[in-house]
């Protein structure tokens, strides 16, 4: 048993080779010696929780080179000092506003000769990986001889969900270990593998603890050890009828993903191997001038900028999490789907409803989810076990937060509010998912209605990463701090938002799908619609988003919009309510706008020559939501341009190589986007005038 306890523990501790001096001549790296003469070179990038490459690390690792190739030890161990992982990837601020390929194929050189150094080392190399081994980081392991794995960490190159594609050499290295189409797709789509499947791949020669990792290095270093080795399959696709048999299969599949005019790094990355993946001298050399033409387009730019983003709306979460039990009232899709993915982070889940049917539901929902995003069965039991049915509601009395999720009724909620209120703790918070009624209207049965606000997450709640925290002018500074810092704790991004019809997301995606609903009333084909939303980069157009999200719900948003914005707003047709007086509420009813088979849209058009999209009906559905979130702004509603542009990406979808519906219209031209809704107004009505906030938006 304690020999038990001891493995465990060690398993925790990461082996680092010989205590190095407490002065190192370096300020981001540490070497040391050990007994057998293997040198330990430890990465710990000053002042970070996490190992990312810049220039100036990049720099002092040449620097560590040339001090290795004089002292020609028998063997080099690269490891990470971080208990977070071996390295995340380069340091993306260095990407930041390039505008020259010029100066980033210079700088992109400096790099890889310092990998390519690495790479010609003559003793043996070894790359010992624990955590996250990412990017940049993972083309540093594989410029080594060979790579040893700690059970857990997990393999990937992510650079295209930047614009980008791998840099430092990762194109070529990876496509000669490693099957050639295994290691495209894992560069095309920028998926993770886990240890296990990293040496299935080839990608890594050993798993193992931490416990075993001086033996495991001395077998490396010593020739024990057995190195995968490429086969002859990948000498055989790497030749140049097989490359392009493949890469035009490749790019076929692309296509169906990801359009070429606005994401061309998958194409570029194609056509790189396409052309030289026989030549690992010729790739390397034009991987730096594809990744420097792409490091500069309009896509890699927003994408990168999404990515600074989502690091900025991470921080609005602050840290300190109190919340530790939520009780969940309303057991349907939001409530039940809420309830599930707090137990998946950790959090003890009361689930509430009036009937037992809902709740059973929400738990085989639950435990579908469970097995399909945790990898542990004990985990998966341990996320279930959290979750617990509660059809009397007592968890109230003991929730630190209290989640209401019912149908969008004010009575309805009112009166939930006046029985649950009594039974809470004192610090408790009252929230409630709302997507669009005012907080003014619900507070006012509230004996303490400082402690009401607004939690509106979105739908799908285990893959839309975005809740809108929503404050009323009476709402209890402190339990607002606290509902953000709970939402951060959920790897959720919180968006504060103050109490108004919609909010931010509902007020600008309304207008998007109703003046769809308007364009079909002018005879215009639903696929045609839904074809010029995706053709400016929307993931969903807004006739099939309309069926997704509930054609009830469209309807009920709509009119509460209407009733508080009027004629700003496209006029709800009267054949909606027919359609849902009976009952074509779209996916959830099996028929809508599209018939509904296991989840998907059947999108055939009915005559396969259909009329192709204008840049008339992209602006008429696209500009209206720049015009909202100017006016969001104005208002006070949301206080900054930037989180507005990362709300509706991370809430919506909106195209994110756009990087934004404000940064779009910055680009475009305020003047110009100004001019087309004026244009619009005269044609089609009040609805598009231009907001006053236009005027002072930069």
């Amino acid at each position: 048993m304690e020999s038990r306890i001891m493995d465990v523990l060690g398993d925790r501790v990461l082996e680092l080779g010989p205590k190095p001096a407490p002065e190192s001549p370096y300020r981001n790296f540490k070497l040391t010696r050990d007994g057998d003469g293997i040198a330990w070179l430890l990465f710990d990038r000053e002042g970070t929780s996490a190992n990312t490459l810049s220039g100036d690390v990049m720099a002092e690792f040449d620097q560590v080179l040339t001090a290795l190739e004089s002292q020609r030890p028998v063997g080099l161990v690269i490891r990470s000092a971080k208990k977070s992982g071996f390295i995340a990837g380069a340091d993306v601020n260095d990407f930041r506003g390039a505008a020259d390929p010029a100066a980033v194929e210079t700088a992109m050189g400096r790099a890889h000769a310092v990998i390519d150094r690495l790479d010609a080392l003559r003793f043996p190399t070894v790359a010992v990986i624990h955590g996250f081994c990412l990017g940049g980081g993972l083309e540093v392991a594989l410029a080594c001889q060979s790579r040893i794995a700690i059970d857990g960490a997990r393999f990937g190159f992510p650079e295209v969900m930047l614009g980008l594609h791998p840099g430092l050499g990762g194109t070529a290295r990876l496509t000669r270990l490693v099957n050639p189409t295994q290691a495209m797709t894992l560069m095309l789509t920028g998926r993770t593998v886990d240890a296990r499947r990293a040496k299935s791949l080839g990608l890594v020669d050993a798993v193992t603890q931490e416990r075993h990792v001086r033996n495991a290095v001395k077998d490396a270093v010593f020739g024990r050890l057995k190195r995968a080795q490429p086969g002859l399959l990948n000498t055989l696709l790497n030749s140049a009828p097989a490359r392009g048999f493949l890469a035009s299969r490749m790019r076929r599949e692309a296509d169906k993903a990801a359009p070429h005019e606005h994401y061309p790094a998958p194409y570029a990355l194609i056509d790189l191997w396409d052309q030289h993946g026989g030549d690992k001298a010729a790739m390397l050399a034009a991987e730096k001038t594809s990744f420097a033409r792409l490091m500069v387009t309009p896509t890699a730019q927003n994408l990168i900028r999404v990515f600074f983003l989502r690091e900025r709306m991470k921080k609005l979460a602050g840290s300190g999490n109190k919340i530790s039990r939520v009780h969940v009232i309303g057991a349907g899709a939001m409530g039940g789907d809420i309830a599930a993915w707090c137990a998946n982070e950790g959090l003890h889940v009361t689930l509430a409803d009036m009937k037992a049917e809902p709740i059973a539901g929400a738990i085989r929902r639950a435990a579908d989810l469970f097995g399909k995003i945790i990898r542990k069965p004990t985990e998966v039991r341990d996320a279930l076990d959290r979750l617990v049915p509660d059809i009397d509601g007592e968890g109230a009395r003991n929730a630190d937060l209290i989640i209401e999720a019912v149908p969008e009724k004010l009575e309805l909620k009112q009166t939930i509010y006046g029985s649950i209120e009594p039974k809470m703790k004192d610090g408790a918070i009252l929230a409630t998912n709302t997507s669009s009624i005012p907080l003014q209207d619900l507070r006012t049965t509230l004996q303490k209605p400082e402690r009401l606000l607004g939690l509106h997450f979105f739908n799908p709640v285990s893959r839309l990463q975005l809740v809108e925290v929503v404050s009323h002018d009476g709402t209890d500074a402190e339990r607002l701090k606290e509902a953000l810092a709970f939402v951060g704790a959920i790897d959720r991004l919180p968006l504060p938002v103050k109490s108004s019809p919609g909010f931010l997301v509902n007020r600008a995606l309304t207008p998007y799908m109703l003046e769809a609903m308007v364009m079909l009333d002018d005879k215009i084909d639903k696929h045609t619609i839904d074809a010029a939303a995706e053709k400016f980069g929307m993931p969903m157009g807004p006739i099939e988003l309309a069926d997704q999200v509930g054609l009830d719900i469209c309807l009920d948003v709509g009119d509460m919009l209407r009733s508080k914005f009027g004629d700003l707003l496209p006029p709800t047709p009267a054949w909606l309510r027919h359609m849902v007086a009976k009952g074509e509420l779209g996916r959830k009813s099996g028929k809508g706008f599209y018939t509904w088979r296991d989840g998907k849209a059947d999108k055939t058009p009915a005559s396969p020559q259909g009329t192709p999209p204008t840049d008339e009906m992209i602006d008429r559905l696209i500009l209206p939501m720049s015009n909202v979130c100017v006016a969001c702004l104005r208002e006070g509603i949301v206080d900054n341009a930037d989180v507005i542009d990362g709300a509706m990406i991370f809430g919506t979808g909106y195209a994110p190589f756009r990087g934004g519906p404000l940064n779009y219209a910055r680009t475009r031209g305020v003047d110009h986007v100004v001019s087309a809704l004026r244009a619009m107004a005269a044609k089609f009505g009040d609805r598009f005038a231009p907001d006053a906030g236009w005027e002072s938006f930069k």
